[in-house]
């Protein structure tokens, strides 16, 4: 079934059409919010939060932009309140995310796998938030320069060059 079709039953009260909704979204969703805030935890708790936010506030949605722009605009809403209430209260994570090891891969370019993404996600969260919106949404979303400008409050040129401007100074701080 389509989207659309999906949507108009939701805003009807059809809680399965949501739940539908909800399977296709909640991977796109999880990332944008894990690569925002860099803990995968509290992704999960965001993008759980993002889906409630969402039924409740869905008859409040125009149909103006896509409804996957709609959810990363409310994603990004949610990170960047537990990203300030994390900031006031002083929290650290404690732990490293560290996986189960993966017995395929050498582990000195494991090690180095890791180590420069550990590099490129560290500088990613010192870009101003405008930059890092619009290159994590570009990147590692895909979507258009027109829907990062709506989702990060700004028009279609500004998200270019927010995400211009994100990319090179990642390309500074990485070489």
């Amino acid at each position: 079934m389509d989207e659309s079709r999906l949507l108009q039953r939701a805003r009807a009260g059809d809680q399965a059409a949501f739940g539908e909704l909800v399977r296709l979204h909640r991977e796109a969703v999880y990332r944008f919010a894990a690569r925002w805030l860099g803990d995968a935890d509290l992704a999960l708790d965001v993008a759980q939060d993002v889906f409630v936010r969402a039924f409740s506030g869905l008859k409040h949605y125009r149909g103006e932009s896509r409804f996957r722009t709609w959810l990363f605009s409310i994603t990004l809403n949610a990170a960047r309140s537990v990203a300030r209430r994390r900031k006031r209260r002083g929290e650290v994570r404690l732990d490293t995310g560290a996986d189960f090891p993966d017995l395929r891969t050498p582990p000195d370019a494991k090690a180095a796998r890791a180590e420069a993404f550990a590099r490129a996600a560290a500088e990613l969260a010192t870009l101003p938030e405008k930059q890092r919106g619009a290159v994590t949404l570009r990147v590692y979303e895909g979507l258009s320069f027109r829907e990062i400008g709506e989702i990060i409050g700004c028009s279609e040129v500004a998200a270019r060059v927010n995400y211009h401007h994100g990319i090179q100074k990642l390309r500074e701080a990485l070489t």
